[in-house]
């Protein structure tokens, strides 16, 4: 029934073709780490963890698993610059251990949520973990002017070349695209020649991204509706970036949760995995994923 649904919903709206397949999540435990403020997403970088979130300012916290456990490793990143707040809602981590890395931002500039501004920031990653702030290892700074509603970076790969890809959140219009990292390390805008390689439609309320590189597959990570409830898209990146539009393998609403999914990430392999969310208690969730 839901494949069903799924595709006479892609039909009337345009939003994506439908193909095969069958994955499901599974919830197995909820914890909750504090000091992180609302939890925006999960960056997992071989064996460590990195969870960001908006407290006071924008920070970063590393962790790693030991057994079931997930535990601090006394190291946090404050996104400031000379005691100031930078990166004050960090939006997504692109990080791929080759390329430059780079933090989204997403800055709400209404209270309606009407008018927003995207910003990336190209910082010194190594830098940044060493001196647990921006002062020397922030790069560059680029306005992402080519979105529509906020940014979220991730590295993925198309056609055996790196891409940041990113998306956005709002309810219309919605991309999501790919640039060129060396070309975004140095620009000042995203509209910039060269900047953006390719884009397509997707979906709404994606609030960030998680590339499955042995498997070809973008995560969508999503609401439901604004602000609220758990969604996870699977699509094909090629065939999506070749039709203009997301082409969709599994749509994933089975976590029964009305709190904000913000971040999702895989931890080693393709089966567990830690979903983040935006609530004071039960903030971090062990999920299991069945292919």
């Amino acid at each position: 029934m839901q494949k069903i649904t799924l595709t006479i919903a892609a039909l009337i709206f345009g939003i994506g073709s439908i193909t095969s397949g069958n994955i499901d999540h599974q919830l197995k435990r909820s914890i909750t780490i504090d000091s992180l403020g609302a939890c925006q997403g999960i960056s997992y970088q071989k064996g460590r963890i990195f969870l960001y979130g908006d407290r006071e300012v924008g920070m970063i916290r590393e962790f790693k698993m030991e057994g079931d456990s997930l535990v601090y490793q006394h190291k946090e990143v404050k996104l400031t610059k000379n005691g100031q707040d930078v990166i004050n809602h960090p939006t997504g981590i692109a990080y791929n251990g080759t390329g430059p890395t780079f933090i989204g931002n997403s800055i709400r500039l209404n209270a309606e949520g009407t008018k927003w501004r995207a910003v990336i920031y190209c910082v010194d990653w190594k830098a940044l973990l060493k001196t647990g702030t921006l002062d020397a290892s922030l790069l560059n700074t680029i306005d992402d002017d080519a979105c529509i509603q906020g940014t979220r970076p991730e590295y993925v790969k198309y056609n055996n070349k790196w891409y940041v890809a990113t998306a956005d959140y709002g309810d219309h219009g919605n991309e999501v695209r790919l640039y060129d990292p060396a070309k975004l390390a140095k620009a000042t805008n995203t509209k910039e020649p060269g900047v953006l390689y390719k884009k397509f439609t997707c979906t709404l309320w994606v609030q960030n991204l998680h590339w499955i590189a042995d498997r070809g597959v973008l995560v969508l990570i999503q609401n439901k509706i604004e602000g609220r409830q758990w969604r996870f898209t699977y699509v094909d990146l090629e065939k999506s970036i070749e039709a203009g539009k997301q082409v969709v393998i599994n749509q994933v609403d089975g976590i029964d949760r009305a709190d904000e999914l913000e971040g999702f990430s895989f931890i080693g392999d393709d089966e567990k995995g830690i979903a983040v969310t935006s609530s004071r208690k039960n903030n971090v969730n062990f999920t299991k994923t069945s292919w």
